[in-house]
């Protein structure tokens, strides 16, 4: 299943930090240990919720070459950590901090908006869900996720960290978004719902 190679790149995330962390003699770094901290729980983090709450769309079977592909793309995410540790970069203490806060709301936003999404769709197979946190958002998730990513790209405190989010932000994101709302417009109550909440950034836009 597609979920097997995302979990393996998820997965493994913090042991390829470490191995980055070894090899450019980062032990001493405190930016690139908050990196590590950061980027390997989410991973870690990832790999559980695909056990506790999976999303269908990991659960479909794909080719091998596919799965590979979508594993080789995913390893883009690792770029802002070689960053860090190539650069030698020492971030002041506020800078960690807001990376830090930043982190955390992405992590609240992506996951409970997918444990919500999950349960509800247990309970009520097939309805539109529009309330608590798709009340916010209606792509709330991958907010959250932005967040995330956001904030591993600010930590190499380099424009050209921004690089991978931005490929795919431009075809992956926006394509699934795009599809998810073409899904939904067939539900009861869609226009109601794409009147009331933004697509994307809460109250923004």
């Amino acid at each position: 299943m597609h979920k097997y190679y995302i979990n393996l790149n998820k997965g493994s995330t913090v042991l390829v930090l470490l191995l980055m962390m070894f090899f450019y003699h980062q032990w001493n770094n405190s930016t690139s240990w908050v990196y590590l901290s950061l980027h390997g729980t989410y991973g870690i983090l990832w790999v559980l919720k695909s056990k506790i709450f999976p999303d269908k769309a990991w659960e479909r079977k794909v080719s091998i070459i596919y799965g590979l592909i979508s594993f080789f793309a995913l390893v883009l995410y690792w770029f802002p950590g070689w960053l860090v540790m190539v650069r030698n970069i020492y971030a002041p203490a506020w800078y960690l901090g807001m990376c830090i806060s930043l982190f955390i709301f992405g992590v609240f936003f992506h996951f409970t908006s997918d444990m919500q999404k999950h349960v509800m769709l247990e309970l009520r197979p097939g309805e539109l869900i529009t309330d608590r946190m798709m009340s916010l958002s209606r792509n709330i998730n991958y907010f959250g996720e932005f967040l995330i990513y956001m904030a591993f790209a600010l930590l190499p405190m380099t424009w050209i960290a921004f690089l991978p989010l931005l490929f795919f932000v431009l075809f992956y994101w926006s394509f699934n978004i795009f599809n998810k709302e073409k899904s939904l417009a067939q539900k009861p109550g869609f226009q109601e719902y794409k009147e009331k909440v933004k697509l994307f950034i809460p109250f923004l836009f």
